[in-house]
Parts: structure tokens; sequence; C-alpha cells
């Protein structure tokens, strides 16, 4: 079945900034005193296993930004016609994991809907759970349940295992060659901890997420491990898919708020004068206004906007993406103040030492100036916030979507899950369920960001160097 290409406007921002990360990681290769923090960064063993978190979570979601429509099944060759639903790679990943939908709820790894029925049993007429269409489905015995789902664990903890024992032993064999030391030897400096790099930490990390995945996979095989939700469907599904929208928010995000803070910043703190008294005011009534208020407004301006001009938008997909973004430009507007504070008191420092002074003093432009000599000096704080306000922006929008002013309903999100999930709290008994894997998964991203970020600030602080 041929398939049609679908380029939103977030999956080019996102595959944009993954080029100008790939520019930047070539220059930083090629430059030592580049080079240097980052090597820093990489001996520290928390922030390489938390980076390994994180390259799990950032590959999920760049498999969820390759979309595509899928052609009718009745389309003629000659002039094809594609489905409105917009799909992805993720979604051709995950297979059945999609498609299986129940009812209504069903309890994590359940065989049984979670609310009672009339069914038919031998001729008569009772109210009980009935089973689930795919979870569990393959058992006739309910008494095989638990021992199925405990044998799917042990098969999945052997798989991850087996599965990390090759490829560890395949990289052992590469980085020996490449050292050229015998294997034994390298294995041995790897126990010993004598590698410059964490390699136990990082060995240990890849193995847990192995075990973790295999686990998973045999268990979705046959039952729906989060559970579902109130229109029957798989909530591990619907928490993986919330990845990507929680990646964009931080990450596309900062793309507008660094242009905004570095250059008005750096621009107030040099110049000084009317220039710093006009930043400083404008930023300041900035902060005067709640910031919630300046995101409702404008995504219910964008909302109307959508609502007017249906024919601008082909897709559901299209017109949730189009949404996604416009929140994510108005919360770089309302979020740049902090940043552009603090990169204005490190200018008014810099801006009086000697090699600043003599550079005026001989005629240097003031662009030569900023570029040469301020923004290099400043980048590191640059680098810290950004690292540092990613996990903000990621609780910000579950905490934006619980109130309503978030993403499109329509969109797979955290924020969306937990609105989803609130008035299901009150009833008895509790659906608690949606809300713990979409707890579970926004935890597991903001911790390795924020044990990421540790490691960034301490090897790029100068205040901080001596610390470990």
């Amino acid at each position: 079945m041929s398939v049609q290409p679908v380029v939103l406007w977030t999956d080019a921002l996102i595959f944009l900034l993954l080029a100008a990360v790939a520019g930047l990681v070539w220059t930083i290769r090629r430059r030592e005193h580049l080079r240097a923090p980052w090597v820093a960064v990489a001996e520290r063993p928390m922030a390489m296993a938390a980076a390994l978190v994180l390259a799990v979570f950032v590959t999920i979601g760049l498999l969820d930004s390759l979309h595509y429509r899928e052609q009718l099944p009745d389309s003629p060759a000659d002039a094809p016609q594609y489905s409105v639903e917009v799909l992805s790679v993720f979604d051709a990943l995950a297979g059945e994991l999609r498609t299986q939908k129940e009812k209504t709820y069903s309890a994590p790894l359940a065989m049984q809907l979670y609310a009672k029925e009339f069914i038919e049993r031998d001729g008569a007429t009772v109210r009980d759970y009935p089973r689930l269409v795919h979870g569990g489905a393959h058992l006739t015995d309910a008494a095989a349940h638990l021992p199925d789902i405990a044998r799917r664990v042990g098969v999945g903890l052997a798989l991850g295992l087996a599965a990390s024992l090759f490829v560890f032993v395949a990289f052992a064999a590469w980085r020996a060659h490449r050292a050229r030391i015998a294997l034994r030897a390298w294995l041995a400096d790897w126990r010993a901890g004598r590698l410059d790099w964490p390699a136990r930490t990082l060995a240990a990390t890849a193995t847990l997420l192995a075990v973790l995945g295999a686990i998973l996979l045999q268990l979705a095989a046959a039952y729906h491990v989060f559970g579902t939700d109130k229109v029957g469907q798989d909530v591990l599904y619907i928490s993986l898919k919330s990845i990507r929208t929680g990646l964009v928010i931080g990450t596309l995000t900062t793309l507008v708020t660094l242009p905004l803070a570095i250059g008005l910043g750096i621009a107030a703190g040099y110049f000084r004068g009317w220039i710093d008294d006009v930043i400083q005011y404008v930023y300041t009534v900035l902060n005067s206004i709640p910031g919630v208020l300046l995101i409702a407004a404008a995504v219910l301006i964008v909302q109307v906007y959508i609502e007017s001009n249906p024919e601008s938008f082909d897709t559901a997909a299209a017109r949730a993406d189009i949404r996604l973004l416009a929140l994510c430009v108005i919360m770089g507007v309302t979020s740049w103040t902090g940043l552009a504070r603090l990169l204005r008191g490190e200018t008014l420092k810099l801006r009086t030492l000697d090699y600043v002074e003599a550079a005026r003093a001989f005629g240097v432009a003031h662009a030569r100036i900023l570029t040469r000599h301020i923004f290099p000096n400043v980048f590191h704080l640059v680098l810290i916030a950004i690292v540092l306000d990613f996990s903000g922006l990621v609780l910000a929008e579950a905490v934006l979507s619980y109130v309503g002013v978030g993403v499109d309903p329509t969109m797979y999100s955290w924020g969306n899950m937990i609105n989803g999930a609130r008035l299901e709290l009150a009833r008895e008994p509790v659906v608690w369920w949606q809300l713990g894997a979409a707890f579970t998964f926004m935890f597991a991203l903001v911790l390795a960001a924020n044990l990421f970020a540790d490691g960034v600030r301490d090897a790029f602080d100068p205040r901080m160097g001596g610390r470990r």
C-alpha cells in the first residue's frame, strides 16, 4: 500500500533543530576549548545515565515525527485517494498496540472490563465483568492469568539480559580492537573502573532499559500493560505518543526564547542608557502580567482562527499541530525574561573588563565586540538555562492542558491524560492507571533532564569546577 508523506510545521522545526544540533556537535568536536566541558560532562556517571534515558525518549519522539497518510483500499491506482488519518512511523512500529481497542476502562494487565454489564452465560443473563476482546484473550482459564504474566515477565527478563550481554560483548570487542589491546584486558579495565568514561554506569543503565523494554514487549503482546482509558484505547500507547508533545514543548519553545533573551539581555547590559531602560521596562511589564492569561488569550485566538478557516487545514492533525506551535510561540514569548535578566547582569560585568575596554578604545565595531568577546563568555549561562528550563516547560504543558488552555484535546499529551483522569478519580472504584501512567513517564523524562542538567551545570559553570 502506498503512502503520502506528511510534513507538519512542528515536524519541520524538529528536524531543523536536529540539523542545527548536528552542526553544533560537528563544530564542538573540531575545537578543543569547546570540547573540554563536554568531556567533563561525559565523565559524570549520573549525567551519562540520564543522557541515555533521554536518548530513548528522543528516539521515540523522532519516530513519531515522521508522518504519512495511507492510501485508501478502494482508491484507483491512477488517482489515489488517501486517508484523512495522519499516522507516524512509531504507529507502524506499535502495530496492534494502536489498533486493539476495548469497549471502555480495563485495569492494568486485566482480563475483564472494569465495569459490570449484562452478559449471557450458560443460557442465562447475569451481571458480571465481561472478558476483554484483546487483553488476555489467549487464556481460557482465569486461573492461568497470574502464571502467564509471571512467565512473560521471566521471558522478557531473559531476552533483555541476553540482548544486553550480546551488545555489550560486541561493543567491548570493538573498543578493545580500537585500543589495540586484548578483550580480556579491556574487560579488566572496565571492571576496575579505569576507563576514562563511566562505562559501568552506562552498561547498568542500558541493561535496565533493555530488560524493561523486553518485559513491556512481552506483556503488551497479550495484555494492556497500563490498562485502557474511557474509550478503550491502550494507555501505554497513549503515554508513548505523548512523549513527542512533551519534547516539542520543551525544545521548540526554546527556539522562541533564545533570540529574545540573548539579543535583548546582552543589548541591555552592553549599551546601557536608554536601550537598557526600554528593555528593562518591557520585561518588567511582561512579568507583571500573569503568564497563564497571556497563554490562554493566545490559544483562544488561534482556536477562533482555526474554526473560522477550516479550509486551511486538511486533517485534524494539522489543526492540532498549529495549536501546538502557537502554544510553543506564546510560551517562548512569556518565558524569556528570566534569562534576559541573567545575561544583562553578566554583560554589565564583562563590558568593564580590560580586553573589552581595549577593543572599544581601538575602535572595534560593537557587533564584533558582542560576537567575539561578550557572547562566547555568556554562552555557558545560555546552555545551562536551556537544559534547566526544559523540565519546567514539560511540566508547564501538563498544567496548561489540565486547565484547558494547553494543546488540542485530540492530541496525545500527558496533560490531556491527567485532565481526562481528573473526574475518574472521584468514582468508586477509582480509575487510577491513566494518571499513574502519565505521572510515571513525565517523572522519568523530567528526572533524566534534571540529572543531565546538573552535570552540564557543574561542567560549564566556573564556580562549580571543583564539585563532583
